[in-house]
């Protein structure tokens, strides 16, 4: 039997499992961005046709889970679980989601690296035996999260140039212990048909430290996580004996324009190369949005940011090839809506989960 401890922090996965279906649903904001074409649905209304924001997001969500689940070709009866998370009080947009679903539900909470967590474990559960399919996922809703951890939006409070924007977007997997035929498994639209699409493995997987830099600045969440983003691909690629190189694409969750510059110096600092990391780092947080056009500040985030960059643009890459080894760090700033006026820091986490081509 294959070992299934690497190093420290890694887990690995000889047989599977793998990722048989995706779907990113986007709001209005993310619709009008640069990966708008790699979106399953894009919202016409924030509102999603609910009376609220937070019935609105848990609605995204639920549409996540339903459009992964019929693009798998599996049918909700063969579903053994659901992993999900959001930012909510209480994750009540995944609670209320899995109450609309009916099925076997775990809650997660990981703040914005709740993407790579659910998959993690999700991957888990499956290679150890313990499930066949499980569908996983995260969201955020930039009006949900405005009210509940900074002003409520009709305030009109000015942001400051540090402040990012918390994507209006879901994402979901259907993580299964077997292939399928990928003839059954959907594209985005007919504008991204893919043809003769490969196979998606989870290779293996680096559970995060909580690391604290210090940062009390609410509106510097790219400060506040790089270290824990760092120090968890650090540890991946020590565990593992890899060297960045070998992956086409690294990929953190949203750290944002400030944050990915910080995490591109400390990676490296601690003595990876230059050109290497340049080349094959990104982070989904600037990639979602047109900077300047759509004035985001400091770059896109909450749990719907890595969820749909990943389940939307990234995977269907994978699919048609352009990418074959990818290692997706979503990253978490775990502070409350009272730990700052407590005078407390934020700190950071993140989770990696690497996926190759087969």
């Amino acid at each position: 039997m294959a070992e299934k401890k690497l190093g420290k922090q890694t887990v690995n996965f000889a047989q599977g499992p793998y990722v048989i279906g995706s779907a990113a649903v986007g709001g209005e904001k993310e619709g009008e961005g640069p990966l708008k074409s790699w979106f399953d649905l894009i919202l016409d209304d924030d509102t999603f046709g609910e009376k609220t924001w937070e019935k609105a997001e848990s609605k995204i969500l639920k549409e996540t889970m339903l459009l992964a689940l019929q693009k798998s070709g599996k049918d909700k009866k063969d579903i053994d679980l659901v992993l999900s998370g959001d930012l909510l009080n209480q994750i009540m947009s995944s609670s209320f989601m899995a109450r609309d679903l009916h099925l076997p539900f775990l809650g997660l909470y990981g703040a914005c690296s709740t993407m790579t967590e659910s998959l993690l474990l999700g991957s888990m559960l499956t290679d150890g035996g313990f499930a066949h399919n499980i569908i996983v996922g995260a969201s955020s809703h930039f009006c949900t999260a405005e009210r509940q951890f900074r002003m409520p939006v009709e305030h009109g409070n000015q942001r400051p140039p540090s402040a990012q924007w918390t994507a209006t977007a879901a994402g979901s997997m259907l993580v299964s212990d077997q292939m399928v035929d990928l003839s059954k498994i959907g594209s985005v639209d007919d504008k991204q048909k893919i043809v003769n699409p490969r196979n998606i493995q989870v290779d293996c997987g680096t559970i995060g430290k909580v690391i604290d830099a210090g940062v009390k600045d609410a509106n510097q969440m790219g400060s506040a996580m790089a270290p824990a983003a760092v120090d968890t691909i650090l540890n991946h690629l020590e565990d593992t004996g890899r060297t960045i190189d070998y992956y086409d694409l690294v990929l953190t969750g949203d750290l944002g324009y400030i944050g990915k510059d910080i995490a591109t110096d400390l990676l490296i600092d601690a003595g990876l190369d230059a050109n290497a990391v340049k080349e094959r780092y990104d982070d989904c947080g600037t990639m979602l949005y047109y900077r300047e056009e759509q004035d985001v500040h400091g770059g896109g985030s909450g749990c719907g940011c890595s969820a749909s960059v990943f389940c939307g643009n990234i995977i269907n890459r994978m699919r048609k090839g352009e990418l074959n080894k990818v290692l997706l760090v979503s990253t978490g700033a775990m502070l409350s809506t009272l730990s700052p006026f407590q005078g407390e820091s934020i700190p950071g986490i993140a989770h990696g989960v690497v996926l190759e081509t087969c």
